[in-house]
């Protein structure tokens, strides 16, 4: 019953909740579940999938000239950054209120890195 269960996760294409359903069957943890915890689950699991497909597509249609993280920013070098302000950007806030961002610098400091990892 497992299985067909499964089978019929994977036709709706609903693969984050065929992910957490196997998951579940493996560590067995499935009969200590209420519907209602399982049902909470499985659609949690569904949800965190597609919204990181939609991110995963929407940075490749970007096509960002870097493919950079706040974590690979060199902040030994003497380049006069603040970590503090680059970090409160990094929370995107900024879009919100509908403010503009502005990194300046000479050629070659890595002003589109830092934007792309922003």
């Amino acid at each position: 019953m497992h299985d067909q269960i499964k089978q019929n996760i994977m036709s709706l294409k609903m693969e984050g909740m065929a992910m957490l359903w196997q998951n579940l069957i493996e560590t067995h943890q499935l009969p200590h579940l209420t519907a209602e915890q399982l049902l909470q689950m499985l659609l949690q699991a569904e949800w965190e999938y597609r919204q990181g497909r939609k991110q995963d597509r929407l940075v490749r249609s970007a096509r960002f000239r870097y493919q950079s993280s706040l974590e690979e920013i060199d902040w030994n070098t003497s380049r006069n950054l603040d970590k503090n302000e680059i970090l409160q950007l990094s929370d995107c806030s900024f879009v919100k209120r509908a403010e503009n961002v502005l990194i300046t610098g000479p050629t070659g400091v890595g002003k589109s890195f830092i934007a792309s990892a922003i």
